[in-house]
């Protein structure tokens, strides 16, 4: 500008050249919701997908793309995509996959939030979805039909820490022509990574584990590169056939299986229309969390087993649901899936009567009754009446576990202080 700037320009302009490098140690916070494209040239080229670059923050921005590259890093995956919430990631998984009048499989030991989203708002969408033991591979195989476009399960499950067996169930799905889509929240990518057994799609609720203290909502999708859309491409047009929005653009062969043509998809269609957009600051806190994400695990699971042993052990205690323990149902699996343990979320049966389940939870005094789990601090609920109150009793049942089941998440606290907290009040049920 050859004239002197007005105040106005000045209060809005003055100190900050767009696109200038600045050489922060630590990925700064980008808070912006938008970005310069500098020429109109540039800006044609990002919205047709013929160039890569900062778009609109509802679809990223570049603290959240540092994030999205560390976690396709720590998976062995080929991309990453973020969201607003881990319950986003599984939404925006499965519908970059499955269309109206389509199909799931899925493990019926799902988190209860999840199982909501399955039976109930995919139903609203026309998607139908049939849930299945997930430790019964035949069941897996019965319930595929031609219309079956994604199987989905957890790595662990929550509460009952139920242990996938990813390879089998993979193979199932690879069988049936369709990807395996994990939810490896509990595990995280320090205790499994489950490329190494045949897992294509990875999902995690960043908000637990990977964020560890509390503060801050995230999900995060991760394409592990391993399924072949081009093979049969007639059952993924979205991926096989002209893309509409960018007009003559064949996904798969513009970005293929090695720049995720999946992940393009769910980030301009899915993640574009629907808004579940991850803040910049939020990015940033997670980025921090994941900084400290083995030294926490490697302390919480070293806790659990330690608070896993000592309930085993109790009277007041009818049966604990951690594969740790040699007498669980998925201690082998644990060993061969999750050689540096079985994680910290784990539930336990009081042998009490019904009546006295919420004094046991009110009694405690170190575990704070919240609804999430992978923080610093341990946490407790009664799932029946939290975070599967949704489901009937018939649901409770298949899933494994009851009124009288108690889900704990092992903190960093020191672990003979939790087992002393436990220990009060269950002693103070046989008193009763």
């Amino acid at each position: 500008m050859s004239q002197i700037p007005g105040f106005a320009t000045s209060a809005v302009r003055a100190g900050y050249q767009p696109g200038v490098a600045q050489n922060t140690a630590v990925p700064p916070i980008y808070q912006s919701v938008a970005y310069d494209f500098g020429s109109f040239e540039t800006a044609r080229d990002i919205f047709s997908l013929r160039r890569k670059g900062n778009l609109y923050s509802r679809t990223g921005n570049p603290t959240q793309t540092v994030f999205e590259q560390r976690m396709a890093e720590l998976d062995g995956g080929v991309a990453a995509l973020a969201t607003g919430s881990g319950q986003s990631a599984v939404a925006v998984s499965l519908l970059t996959l499955v269309k109206h009048g389509q199909h799931i499989v899925a493990a019926r030991q799902l988190y209860g939030g999840t199982v909501d989203l399955l039976t109930d708002t995919f139903a609203d969408f026309g998607i139908e979805v049939t849930l299945v033991d997930q430790d019964d591979l035949d069941a897996w195989r019965s319930a595929t039909r031609p219309e079956t476009r994604a199987f989905f399960a957890e790595t662990i499950g929550n509460p009952v820490a139920s242990v996938l067996d990813v390879e089998a169930v993979a193979a199932a799905a690879h069988d049936a022509g369709v990807p395996l889509i994990v939810d490896n929240t509990i595990a995280t990518p320090y205790l499994q990574r489950p490329k190494d057994f045949g897992a294509d799609i990875v999902v995690y609720s960043a908000t637990k584990f990977i964020g560890g203290h509390g503060t801050s909502l995230g999900g995060v999708i991760v394409d592990l590169g391993t399924f072949d859309y081009g093979a049969e491409p007639q059952r993924w047009p979205q991926f096989t056939e002209p893309y509409k929005r960018v007009g003559d653009i064949v996904l798969w062969e513009e970005f293929g299986r090695d720049r995720s043509a999946y992940l393009v998809y769910a980030k301009t269609k899915v993640v574009h229309d629907l808004g579940p957009a991850l803040s910049p600051f939020n990015s940033f806190q997670l980025l921090q969390g994941l900084e400290t994400l083995d030294l926490r695990l490697e302390r919480q699971v070293r806790s659990a087993t330690a608070i896993a042993d000592f309930l085993d052990a109790h009277p007041a205690v009818s049966h604990v649901n951690y594969p740790g323990l040699v007498g669980n149902q998925w201690h082998s699996a644990a060993q061969r899936y999750l050689p540096k343990g079985p994680g910290s979320v784990f539930s336990f049966d009081l042998k009490v009567d019904q009546s006295l389940v919420g004094k046991f939870v009110d009694s405690l005094q170190l575990f704070a009754i919240v609804a999430n789990i992978g923080d610093a601090r341990s946490l407790v609920v009664h799932p029946a009446t939290t975070t599967h109150s949704h489901l009937s009793e018939e649901q409770l049942e298949q899933a494994g576990f009851g009124y009288l089941t108690i889900r704990l998440s092992i903190g960093l606290e020191t672990t003979a202080d939790l087992v002393e907290d436990l220990r009060i009040s269950l002693d103070a049920l046989l008193e009763d």
